[in-house]
């Protein structure tokens, strides 16, 4: 089956500014994404990039400056169903996630992620038609009911955790097991306990 992976080129990971620099958030996006490949290829399938830039992967690299919504419904239209779209920062996806997940029997097949945005989605229902941000979740089963589809929700801690703020370094620290992990460590990014909970530090704190 096809995986699309959308991935920013341009701007990655801008709410970790506060400990990293637009260099090192460019690195750790580009780590993130080999994670997510690996996993999706060690799963059986084969990946295509969709990226807001041309990219040198060793994968289809499809360009697509457009919104993500808007990239993605245009490759629902054309695709062969079914079709996987899998997020880029997803460091703690593992094969066994991303199998899980293109094997669900439903026509809409949901991963959210903690916020409530949806971190993976596999689709074979030919009207069904996503709508990222704001709470995407709740949209994407609402638009399953409103074409018809039969709708299922992964429970996956794995691909529920996404990379968009310093907190969530943590998770990758803790439960990480690919490249994105030793990333973080060589960055000097170490897990704190000072409040109670997990958190990180950056190497100037």
């Amino acid at each position: 089956m096809r995986v699309l992976v959308p991935f920013d080129a341009r701007e990655p990971n801008t709410r970790l500014a506060p400990l990293f620099d637009t260099d090192q958030r460019r690195d750790l996006a580009g780590v993130l994404l080999t994670d997510v490949l690996a996993a999706i290829r060690e799963a059986g399938h084969e990946p295509a990039i969709l990226s807001t830039e041309p990219l040198e992967r060793d994968c289809p690299v499809l360009v697509d400056d457009r919104s993500l919504t808007e990239a993605v419904n245009a490759r629902l239209v054309d695709a062969e169903l079914p079709l996987a779209v899998v997020m880029a920062d997803l460091a703690l996806v593992t094969p066994r996630s991303v199998g899980r997940l293109l094997d669900a029997e439903a026509d809409v097949v949901l991963a959210p992620g903690l916020g409530g945005g949806t971190n993976a989605i596999r689709v074979e229902h030919p009207e069904f038609r996503v709508d990222y941000h704001d709470g995407s979740y709740r949209k994407h089963r609402r638009a399953a009911r409103e074409c018809g589809a039969k709708c299922h929700t992964l429970d996956s801690f794995r691909l529920a955790v996404d990379v968009d703020e310093p907190a969530d370094l943590a998770e990758v620290l803790l439960h990480g097991r690919g490249e994105s992990a030793d990333w973080l460590r060589e960055a000097g990014v170490e897990l704190s306990t000072a409040d109670g909970r997990c958190s990180v530090v950056g190497p100037d704190e």
